[in-house]
């Protein structure tokens, strides 16, 4: 029976994969921080390590004894000050792997994303081999995720028996940070006024939970894997997320040039929640990736596209009741005669 340790168990995919791993059998330890509760592991037979990913002495505390590692935690933000997402995702990550190295743990899965790998050309889809070339937008959150898997990489080369995963946008019931979900709770709730041409590689969060456990088990070491599933234009997306929930999606598509000018001016303007330009120019990319490999190696199969954006829109139906649109709302007048205009003449 493996001994293993999860950080970032109390997040979206943490919790799944700690449940996927007490099922299979394992000793689970959870690396939590001292301010996080524990509900998530509720019924779980797991051993709570407090501590932090940037506290090195707490982390080697909690890697002893340890058989596998599964390095979850760091942040997805994209508004975070750059520094503090580097200190989270690059930081954070030398020290955990650093110690999973000195503790001689017997396979280490580090969760990465497809944001180390980079959005695809436009009208193509990439796989594990695309060539990095994503530094020039300069997202904090893609080069933290870059430089962290270089780290990760240069452990596996010293000696750290290392599998990365890269999950693509993670959807599905039981968010509790309300992280990569926040996009159907804000489309549901009618704060996406206007979008940008753009695609997203939608995963269920049951799916990627798996994808961990298999890479753990089927993995080859040194090596990556796309955890991904449906390409989405957001025109497909927001068309889907209207369907399933009853929200009539956003009415105004806006060129990028004028959604970047849009932005920079709400950033100046006091009381205006708007996109920054960087979640702008972000949603632009096209991230369409294929999952060929970690089908082939892992035998890793996913569920239908919609399972999982029909799990989301439920769950935020059960929580948010009170604070979405009903079924049947539609976009404001002016909103849908602007939209039509644009259409005509862009």
């Amino acid at each position: 029976m493996p001994r293993s340790l999860i950080t970032g168990a109390t997040g979206f995919i943490g919790s799944q994969l700690t449940r996927l791993l007490v099922a299979r059998g394992d000793e689970v330890r959870v690396l939590v921080r001292g301010q996080s509760g524990v509900g998530a592991f509720e019924g779980l037979e797991v051993d709570v390590a407090r501590g932090d990913i940037l506290d090195r002495r707490s982390v080697r505390r909690a890697m002893r004894g340890v058989d596998r590692l599964f390095h979850v935690a760091g942040t997805t933000s994209l508004v975070l000050a750059r520094e503090r997402i580097f200190s989270l995702n690059v930081e954070g990550t030398r020290i955990v792997l650093e110690e999973a190295l000195r503790a001689e743990v017997q396979r280490a899965v580090y969760t990465s994303s497809v944001a180390a790998i980079g959005p695809a050309r436009a009208g193509a889809t990439a796989d594990e081999s695309n060539v990095w070339d994503a530094g020039r937008y300069a997202i904090p959150y893609v080069d933290s995720k870059r430089e962290a898997e270089v780290v990760a990489v240069r452990l596996a080369a010293r000696g750290l028996p290392l599998v990365i995963v890269n999950p693509a946008h993670v959807m599905g019931a039981g968010d509790p940070g309300r992280s990569s979900t926040a996009l159907v709770r804000r489309f549901m709730r009618r704060q996406i006024p206007a979008y940008v041409d753009g695609t997203l590689n939608i995963v269920g969060v049951e799916d990627v939970a798996h994808g961990h456990v298999l890479a753990d088990e089927r993995g080859q070491l040194g090596e990556r894997y796309i955890l991904g599933n449906r390409n989405f234009t957001f025109d497909r997306l927001f068309a889907d997320l209207g369907r399933i929930s009853g929200v009539e999606p956003p009415a105004v598509k806006l060129p990028l040039r004028v959604a970047l000018a849009l932005a920079a001016a709400g950033e100046r303007l006091p009381g205006i929640s708007a996109p920054s330009p960087t979640e702008v120019l972000a949603s632009s990319l096209n991230w369409a990736f294929v999952n060929t490999k970690a089908k082939r190696e892992l035998g890793w199969h996913t569920s239908p596209h919609e399972d999982c954006l029909e799990a989301t829109v439920a769950w935020y139906r059960e929580r948010d009741r009170g604070r979405l649109a009903a079924p049947g709302s539609r976009q404001p007048l002016p909103m849908r005669a602007a939209g039509s205009l644009l259409r005509r003449v862009v």
